[in-house]
This record gives C-alpha cells, structure tokens and sequence, in this order.
C-alpha cells in the first residue's frame, strides 16, 4: 500500500488540489446564494430568461 502511494503520490496531490478547488467553488456558491446575491446582470431586455427569472 505504501508503494502504490508513493508511486502515485503527484496524482493524489493534483487531486486533492482539484477537490479543493471544487469545494471553495461549491461553498462560495452557497454563501452567496444564502445573501441572495445572483450573477444576473440586471438587463432583463436582453435576457432569454427574463420571464422566468423575476416572477411577481
């Protein structure tokens, strides 16, 4: 077992480092989605989705 992970121990690290990447991106999502901060421009004109996005 110690072998095989030292044989493989650049994989494992390269990873981790995208499991990281993956999670802050994840996480900042969600903190953001809990301020009720969005990436929507704001121009509903030109927006194919701008019936669906700001129902009253």
């Amino acid at each position: 077992m110690v072998t095989w992970i030292m044989e493989n121990i650049a994989n494992i690290i390269i990873v981790l480092i995208l499991l990281l990447v993956v999670a802050g991106i994840i996480l900042v999502m969600i903190r953001d989605k809990k301020k009720g901060v969005s990436s929507c421009g704001g121009n509903c004109g030109h927006c194919p989705m701008s019936g669906s996005c700001h129902n009253k």
